[in-house]
């Protein structure tokens, strides 16, 4: 937060330092209140605790990044495929290309909601540390020659398209089922 950083700046004067302190501490309070006011508003309409619940389910997303993600894709069903989702998060892959010659790499194209992959980000890389489903997933991906980012984006995106399955068939993740079906 730009308030603490001002804070551990070194401020000599002790009524600025301590007006300082005094806002961290109210941010603080809003903050929790806002949390929780979103907490109350999911558990308070069961369609979206159902989905919140759903979402929960996928490895690497938790009840702030369910919330999130129930806000920002409002309607799952306007969406045809993972694909739309993914696209409209800014998650699809993007080759430059020029001509015959020059050739950039692949990466992702941000053109999308940018709200979306920024809460996305932390969630990828839990699930590809503590997932035993994302870990053998990008194991193969590392295999192929990708690096570390390349392998985050590819697990942003995975992880979209988990919520889009999870939520347009409402029943939850199962790291059994391509195994299964």
């Amino acid at each position: 937060m730009a308030e603490e950083n001002r804070l551990s700046s070194g401020i000599s004067t002790v009524a600025v330092k301590h007006s300082l302190e005094e806002h961290i501490a109210h941010l603080g309070e809003q903050i929790k209140q806002t949390e929780q006011m979103i907490r109350e508003h999911i558990n308070n309409h069961p369609d979206l605790k159902e989905q919140s619940d759903l979402l929960d389910s996928i490895p690497g997303i938790g009840t702030t990044t369910a919330a999130l993600l129930l806000a920002e894709i409002v309607n799952i069903k306007q969406y045809q495929s993972a694909r739309q989702v993914a696209a409209y998060a800014g998650l699809v892959p993007r080759e430059r290309r020029s001509g015959s010659s020059v050739r950039g790499r692949v990466q992702l194209s941000k053109i999308g909601n940018a709200r979306l992959r920024k809460a996305l980000y932390f969630p990828a890389i839990t699930a590809l540390r503590c997932s035993e489903f994302f870990k053998g997933w990008a194991s193969g991906l590392r295999e192929r020659g990708k690096c570390k980012m390349s392998v985050i984006g590819a697990a942003m995106r995975k992880l979209i398209h988990l919520a889009y399955g999870v939520l347009k068939t409402g029943k939850p993740f199962d790291p059994n089922w391509a195994k299964t079906a």
